[in-house]
């Protein structure tokens, strides 16, 4: 978001947002009863006059609708490196705008392309069993390198397996932070947040100066929730928040899964407690996995065709792949190769359309050649052919 001496929709949506005193509410109203919230900056404006407020709390509001206090926000978050998306602006996540009371302003670090990617939300306690762990990781990791983008709330525990998990994979991972981003918590947490940055996604809705407080982490839960196709809960007691996260996820239909654990386990309690109220076992990625296979048919078939190489084209491109050590490469590798040699860059929509495999046996050969070092992946969810000497 940039300065701009006519404020914009967005520029008035991030300042309330950043006004003390100024609650999800009271945004809401005002969002409802103007069509243009830039129209509030007149203070003369009809709508001052229908809001039954107290003349303090509109005094507050229009005291900060400037453009003075628009940079003085911006530039904290400028400083910080820190990207602004508001619900006003087009590139906001379809997702989170379904919901009954989606975030109205976004802070990210990393890349924010994961933003439009299939997400599965993985959660659960912060004081997990051996088992715990090690099944948050495995399912984490299997479904990141089909592609799922692995949503998590950077808590320790289950969280931290899930991210971790979900960094190995293509799909990589958000961490969604129930604090400002100039308060990492936990603080044990720290190198986990630096790596997410870097390979992934960080996003909190709470402003910079917020003081952390127990009551921003539910709200943190049903932005976990909102970003993803499904929950998945790996051990919560059956008064865990992580049955908050399922909970929201059911309220705005969307999946819930859950994995089995032992009888004799405090921790599995909610989870078994979810089962029994009709979330899928999981056992696998698998069980994940199937539930989505027509969202990646849909995004196949709706992704823009690109016009068809000619001849000469495809054949020169085809030629440089050959000089890369054919016998190193399967066929599918080398036909993956060639496309993306002759695209430069290609996201997984681009290849699925292109190579007309199936998702699932795209991602086993991108994992294949990523792990042969033949391509290489680049912020923005794209492959490109790892130019060696």
């Amino acid at each position: 978001m940039k300065m701009s001496r006519n404020l914009s929709n967005q520029d008035v949506l991030f300042m309330l947002h950043e006004m003390k005193g100024i609650g999800w509410k009271t945004i809401d109203e005002l969002w409802r009863s103007c069509e243009q919230l830039n129209e509030l900056c007149h203070r003369d404006h009809p709508v001052w006059k229908q809001l039954k407020w107290s003349g303090d709390k509109k005094a507050r509001i229009q005291q900060h609708l400037n453009e003075r206090f628009l940079e003085e926000r911006l530039r904290i978050y400028e400083q910080n490196e820190v990207e602004v998306l508001t619900y006003a602006d087009e590139r906001y996540p379809v997702r989170l705008k379904e919901m009954a009371s989606p975030p109205w302003v976004l802070y990210m670090k990393g890349d924010s392309a994961l933003l439009h990617g299939i997400s599965l939300a993985i959660v659960g306690t912060r004081h997990p069993t051996a088992y715990g762990l090690q099944a948050t990781e495995k399912l984490a990791s299997a479904c990141s390198r089909k592609g799922m983008t692995i949503v998590s709330g950077l808590a320790s525990g289950i969280d931290a397996a899930a991210h971790a998990g979900g960094l190995k994979g293509i799909g990589k991972t958000i961490a969604v932070m129930g604090t400002g981003m100039d308060r990492i918590y936990p603080r044990q947490n720290q190198s986990l947040y630096q790596q997410i940055r870097q390979d992934g996604l960080v996003v909190t809705e709470v402003p910079f100066g917020t003081p952390v407080h127990p009551g921003l982490f539910p709200q943190r839960n049903r932005i976990i929730a909102g970003l993803s196709v499904g929950t998945l809960v790996v051990e919560a007691a059956e008064k865990s928040g992580s049955l908050i996260t399922a909970d929201y996820a059911m309220e705005n239909a969307r999946d819930v899964f859950a994995v089995p654990g032992s009888i004799f386990s405090k921790q599995s309690g909610g989870t078994h407690l979810l089962i029994q109220q009709g979330a899928k076992l999981v056992c696998s990625e698998a069980d994940v996995l199937e539930e989505y296979l027509h969202i990646w048919k849909d995004r196949s078939s709706k992704h823009p065709t690109q016009s068809e190489p000619d001849e000469e084209a495809f054949t020169a491109s085809s030629t440089k792949i050959n000089d890369r050590s054919e016998k190193d490469l399967s066929e599918e590798e080398a036909n993956v190769m060639e496309i993306m040699t002759y695209l430069g860059q290609a996201s997984v929509d681009d290849l699925l359309e292109k190579s007309k495999f199936s998702f699932g046996h795209l991602q086993s050969v991108l994992l294949s050649l990523l792990m042969k070092k033949e391509i290489i992946q680049v912020p923005g969810s794209l492959y490109i052919v790892n130019q060696r000497e």
